[in-house]
């Protein structure tokens, strides 16, 4: 048994997203954050959004907290473009986001369209002024995504937690 599979890390995220009081989960399907996205579901104190395009859940996570409430925008490295022009929205209205961006492009990537995006998204959301964290070892990544969401919430900014394509695992569609 590999450390990914021993060590339980979307269940680490879901509690430190408890933990944090988020209560609205924003998401683009995404097999990389799927066993993330059923425990959310399963939370009653969550609730789910999913989204048609990436950048909706930067709207979403403003609504959110004008509203009272915190939002998580769960994402692939390739959304990540999808977001560049509604990341100024954060800055400029200083409302808190947290993000958290599976890796692709990475360790063992099959798809070269995946690569480019994937290269690029640190320097592209650091460009963007948010305070990008990455979370390679199993065993780091709850308190990662907890620090990330104290500094999102607290300091009313945009974090991203990458997961890097090694944590997660290389996609393949071979049977």
């Amino acid at each position: 048994m590999s450390a990914r599979e021993a060590i339980d890390w979307p269940a680490d995220i879901h509690a430190a997203l408890q933990a944090a009081t988020v209560r609205q989960i924003a998401y683009v399907p995404d097999a990389g954050h799927a066993r993330l996205i059923k425990l959310c579901a399963a939370d009653p104190a969550m609730r789910m959004v999913p989204l048609t395009t990436e950048e909706e859940g930067i709207g979403l996570a403003a609504g959110a907290w004008l509203g009272g409430e915190r939002a998580v925008l769960l994402m692939q490295s390739s959304g990540v473009g999808n977001c560049i022009n509604t990341l100024g929205m954060v800055e400029a209205c200083r409302f808190p986001l947290l993000m958290l961006v599976t890796m692709r492009g990475e360790f063992g990537e099959f798809n070269p369209w995946q690569v480019p995006m994937g290269r690029a998204a640190p320097a592209v959301l650091e460009a963007a002024q948010v305070a990008v964290h990455r979370a390679s070892e199993a065993s780091a990544v709850g308190a990662i995504v907890a620090g990330a969401a104290r500094l999102a919430f607290s300091g009313y900014q945009a974090v991203a937690v990458l997961l890097s394509q090694q944590l997660i695992g290389a996609k393949s569609f071979a049977k």
